[in-house]
C-alpha cells in the first residue's frame, strides 16, 4: 500500500475515534442535537473523513474503500449544503455507517 493511502486511511480512522470520543459512551441524539459543539465538531471530522477518502481516490481510483462515492458526497453536503445538515441523518450515520467504515479501515490498515 502507498504511503499516502496508509496516511489518509489513519487519518479517517483517528477521526471515527474522535467522534466516538466526542459523543462519550452513552450516546445521546437530543443531547447531541441540543449542543452545537458536538454537532460542529462532528461534522468537521465528517468533513476530514470525506477529504482523505476523496484524496485516497486521486491517488487510486480503484482502491476498494466501500461506499467510498457516498462518503465524499457526504463532505461535499456538509461543506456547501452547512445550512441544511440534518442531525437526523448525521445520527444516522454516526450510528450505523461509521461503526462498519471503522472494522473495514481496520482490515484495510492491517493488511
Amino acid at each position: 500500500m502507498q504511503r499516502d493511502i496508509l496516511k489518509y486511511l489513519l487519518d479517517i480512522k483517528d477521526s471515527i475515534d474522535f467522534i466516538f470520543e466526542y459523543l462519550g459512551e452513552n450516546r445521546d441524539f437530543n443531547e447531541y442535537k441540543s449542543n452545537k459543539l458536538p454537532r460542529r465538531s462532528v461534522e468537521r471530522e465528517l468533513e476530514i473523513i470525506g477529504e482523505a477518502t476523496n484524496r485516497i481516490l486521486k491517488i487510486d481510483s480503484k482502491f476498494n474503500i466501500p461506499d467510498a462515492r457516498r462518503i465524499v458526497d457526504l463532505r461535499n453536503w456538509v461543506i456547501h449544503g452547512y445550512d441544511k445538515v440534518d442531525d437526523v441523518i448525521t445520527w444516522g450515520i454516526i450510528s450505523k455507517d461509521l461503526p462498519k467504515l471503522q472494522k473495514q479501515l481496520e482490515r484495510l490498515i492491517d493488511k
